[in-house]
């Protein structure tokens, strides 16, 4: 078992470098052993005066009681900063009184200031309760009904968030002596503060990391939020973002409530989960807490927090489609044949990429004029988009250090690069020696904005890719180039620079050791050196985390800039609110069945981050995956919301065409999200408004089923299509967890499961994946296609679920439909369709209708609903009726009605039983712009 996993995202990950950590660590040992001691640093603060803000807050002072030296000395004076932003919404921020600090910059992420206050030297009471209804003011921003009450304890200073609705305490910071962590300790470099928990809530999120328990977060896991390029093969460790969220959810006595905390501070830091308490303990920054009051549902958390950080970007429709890549298409010839042999296999395919392959020596936004000559790359993607197809390439930050290369020079005259000691930082990455672009640096969005626009004119992407942004370095320190040495080297992860260390100042080593890498490693290890200096004289001790963040907002505002279209960027690093702006993949896994088993969780916590649009390699990104796990996992992949198949260079191919079974698993799995893609599409405009994950934990959907809470093995699309994929080598069946309801096989509808919040065993022979859609359902779909552009042309159908037998029910669904190259994603601007299904059974009689906002847009494309298929009915059709916008439709010639049995699986060995039936009605013509009503009479 490796100790650690090497840095660069397309290496092997050689184990020479273990050595140099397993040394570092040693080191290290004596400064950290505190971290998992049970000894208390300090008194904590008492609050000493407290009053209103002139922005409709409170503002309180916040007086050391005892100094200590442990990990530095402490600030002496806080101010607090209390505020009820919204009726669900609660912010708590604690900084320096005296003297400004790091915060997360508030032109990255958009939020109000905090007032700044004389210190004052009044006393206040010992306790204190702050409702936020009892002040005019507040009464007219919340109606006096906001959900979350602020209260206090003044010496040590403590205080509580609460639910005004029921008195459930949300957060409460106080420490008795029995409690394993301090009161609130507030130094330079080291800043603590813990809450208590109940033993019973599940809690969520706290990432990048790969969590082997599940999605559900694991007491005495390590929780350590920093980026580094550590690959997804890591478990419980630093990975490629950073995103210091929680969701908490409870059920007390049948009662679910589930709200959201989020710490908006950019600096390393550990989260120790106890199970009864979790502790932060950050290197630096402030203490800037929002408090989510979120509600019965889990979706309403999401939902606020986005409101806050950014609602997730609006993807155009192809990016839904599926994607093909791999590092080592080493010219134009191999990547066409790529999409040759997709066609070929009938596989459906939207997007192919290129890796670094077509760059000259690895450098951005370039082309090798040998194997991607340009007239010839454009000859093939003129092919590529007459068939609907796109194209995206990849970009690192690391610009190479080469005079004569244009990128470069541009970037020198601009003065973009981030400085340590007054000169360009000097890195390693692919191209050799690199400098870093400043991000936070006005002068460098214009300047990558300037050379994404000349890329763009030498060759017409799609998209972007930008990688390797935590930042990844090959090196670490100090580093100069060596005369007559070849840099990069062979390998060409392995760093080819004069190095020396640096840790002669406070900021490289801090006196509080986070376990960078799972192993504490140096902050600067393998990335930018963290003394090094930034636009305006920000560390990038305090900006580490934020670098992928900036470089995904400056690619998008690129290019927003420089086309009125809708972009598609994805992005490895992430930060808080990166789902603004892109879409992300999980970074480098493994091709195993652990791997296969991992993916969904990260899934799962990046749609709670507010990054709905993520998946990860499918098949694996090294080493060679075995033709069954394959299968399998384009199974899964098929149903992430983010669909790619991506493989090392030292991998040999696993395109879905190279294995026969695996083709036909392909088409099988790919073509059942083809025909899902109006729904995929309708749940991007979902998160686009409301922050609601695409893939989503079954509790989502069921808080109230408490044997969901940890289910990490299933998923949800949406609010209903349940994935149950085969997580086993040689299963042939899958053992999966049904909600109470009826559940619909999408490939068989005939084929049904009555959940009763147990497990039942599906069969899953090779080519199956199990998906369900539940009760009480509209799903919009379409025929299919081998692009979505093939696939939005086909007529649509709809599939209504009622409980199975029903006599009495009803159903509904929505759809989305749009001119995806638009910028915005939005109804009223004469180029979107929002429709609202209908369906009810009742006394022997069937109907379905819809609402229609905006149909124009529909109508424009021709588009038209011919099969309605109704599941659950206890009889078949006759005496059909038709309305399009009120007016009867006389001639129903060519619609005919179809029934047939449904079968149920009764038992966990597998015994089925009739009951119910499937009604089709075929030949409609409704066409999907204007409001219909079909409705017919149940025969016998």
């Amino acid at each position: 078992m490796m100790l650690f996993s090497g840095s660069s995202s397309k290496s092997p990950w050689p184990s020479t470098i273990l050595l140099f950590l397993f040394i570092l660590n040693i080191a290290l040992v004596s400064s950290t052993k505190t971290t998992s001691s049970t000894s208390k640093i300090g008194q904590g603060y008492s609050l000493i005066s407290i009053e209103e803000a002139p922005n409709g807050g409170l503002i309180g002072h916040l007086h050391l009681n005892k100094k200590t030296n442990i990990y530095g000395p402490d600030i002496p004076h806080l101010q607090l900063f209390v505020k009820h932003e919204t009726e669900d919404r609660l912010r708590v921020h604690i900084t320096d009184a005296e003297k400004q600090r790091w915060e997360v910059p508030y032109d990255l992420l958009p939020r109000e200031k905090p007032p700044k206050s004389a210190l004052h030297k009044s006393v206040a009471g010992k306790t204190g309760e702050i409702p936020f209804s009892t002040t005019s003011d507040q009464k007219s921003l919340n109606g006096g009904s906001g959900e979350l009450v602020f209260s206090y304890v003044s010496n040590p200073f403590s205080f509580k968030v609460k639910r005004k609705s029921n008195g459930e305490t949300l957060f409460d910071s106080s420490s008795e002596n029995s409690d394993p962590f301090s009161n609130l300790v507030f130094k330079d470099q080291y800043i603590e503060i813990s809450t208590k928990l109940p033993k019973d809530a599940s809690l969520y999120g706290l990432g990048e990391n790969t969590q082997p328990h599940g999605i559900k977060l694991h007491p005495n896991d390590p929780y350590t939020i920093y980026t580094a390029d550590q690959s997804a093969i890591n478990l419980n460790m630093d990975l490629y973002g950073s995103h210091p969220v929680y969701m908490d959810l409870r059920n007390v006595g049948g009662q679910v409530t589930s709200h959201g905390v989020l710490l908006l501070n950019s600096n390393g830091m550990d989260v120790i989960y106890r199970g009864n308490s979790l502790t932060y303990k950050i290197i630096g920054g402030v203490l800037d807490f929002y408090f989510f009051a979120g509600g019965a549902s889990p979706l309403s958390v999401v939902d606020q927090y986005t409101q806050l950080v950014g609602r997730p970007a609006p993807m155009p429709y192809w990016a839904l489609g599926f994607h093909q890549c791999r590092w080592g298409y080493k010219n134009v010839s191999v990547t066409e044949a790529v999409v040759e042999n997709y066609r070929k296999a009938k596989i459906p395919l939207d997007v192919i990429w290129n890796d670094d392959d077509h760059m000259d020596a690895a450098k951005d936004f370039t082309l090798d004029p040998i194997n991607f000559p340009r007239p010839k790359l454009l000859s093939f993607l003129e092919k590529v988009h007459s068939r609907g197809m796109k194209y995206i390439v990849l970009t690192d930050p690391g610009i190479g250090v080469n005079e004569s290369y244009g990128v470069f020079k541009r970037a020198m005259e601009d003065d973009v690069f981030i400085k340590y000691e007054g000169e360009p930082f000097l890195a390693q990455v692919w191209p050799g020696p690199v400098y870093f672009p400043d991000f936070l640096n006005p002068k460098t969005v214009s300047w990558w904005t300037d050379e994404i626009r000349r890329f763009r004119e030498l060759v017409p992407i799609d998209g972007l890719w930008i990688d390797m942004n935590e930042p990844s370095n090959f090196c670490s320190g100090k580093c100069k180039i060596v005369k007559n040495r070849p840099c990069p080297g062979d390998p060409g992860w392995e760093c080819c620079l004069d190095c020396t260390n640096i840790t002669t100042t406070r900021w490289d080593d801090p006196p509080y050791k986070i376990n960078v890498s799972g192993v504490h490693a140096a902050l600067g290890f393998k990335t930018i050196a963290t003394s090094a200096t930034h636009y305006n004289g920000v560390l990038e001790y305090d900006a580490h985390s934020l670098y992928g963040f900036s470089h995904t907002i400056a690619t998008h505002k690129a290019f927003m800039a420089l086309e009125e279209k809708r972009p598609f960027i994805l992005t490895r690093s992430t930060f808080v609110g990166s789902g603004h702006y892109a879409a992300h993949w999980t970074g480098d896994n493994k091709g195993t069945w652990e791997n296969l088993k991992y993916s969904i969780s990260t899934m799962l916590n990046f749609g709670i981050f507010g990054v709905p649009m993520v998946g990860s390699d499918i098949c694996g990104f090294y080493p060679a995956p075995t033709e069954e796990l394959c299968n399998r996992w384009i199974e899964l992949g098929a149903f992430y919301p983010f669909s790619r198949d991506h493989a090392n260079f030292y991998s040999p191919s696993q395109e879905l065409y190279v294995w026969d079974s695996v083709a036909k698993s392909a088409r099988n799995a790919l073509g059942m999200r083809y025909k899902l893609l109006p729904y995929l599409y309708t749940l991007n405009y979902e998160a686009h408004i409301s922050g609601a994950p695409i893939a989503r934990p079954v509790f989502f959907t069921f808080p109230n089923f408490t044997e969901s809470y940890g289910l990490s093995t299933q998923f949800l699309l949406g609010s209903s299509v349940m994935v149950s994929p085969v997580l086993r080598k040689k299963a042939t069946k899958v053992k999966a967890l049904f909600p109470p309801g009826t559940w619909y096989n999408l490939f068989d509808m005939t084929q049904t499961v009555i959940g009763r919040g147990q497990y039942a065993t599906l069969d899953a022979p090779l080519h199956v994946i199990n998906v369900h859609v539940y009760q009480n359902t509209i799903l919009p779909m379409q025929q299919g296609g081998l692009t979505s552009k093939e696939a939005r042309r086909t007529p649509f159908s709809l599939v209504v679920t009622f409980p199975s037998g029903a006599s009495k029910g009803d159903a509904k669904g929505k759809l989305y439909l749009d001119d995806d190259e638009l910028p915005e994603m939005k109804l009223g601007n004469g180029y979107s369709t929002y429709i609202d299904f209908y369906a009810t059974v009742y006394e022997k009689t069937v109907k379905v209708w819809s609402d229609v906002q905006e149909g124009k847009y529909a109508l424009q494309k021709g588009w038209t609903i011919e099969k309605v298929t109704v599941l659950g009915l206890d009889g078949i059709g006759e005496s059909l009726a038709v309305d399009i916008d009120g007016m009867p439709v006389s001639d129903m010639s060519s619609a005919e009605f179809s029934a047939s049995d449904l079968y149920h699986l009764e038992k966990l060995e597998g015994d089925t039983k009739k009951k119910g039936m499937m009604v089709e009605v075929k030949g409609l013509e409704l066409p999907l712009g204007k409001k219909f009503s079909m409705s017919w009479k149940m025969g016998i």
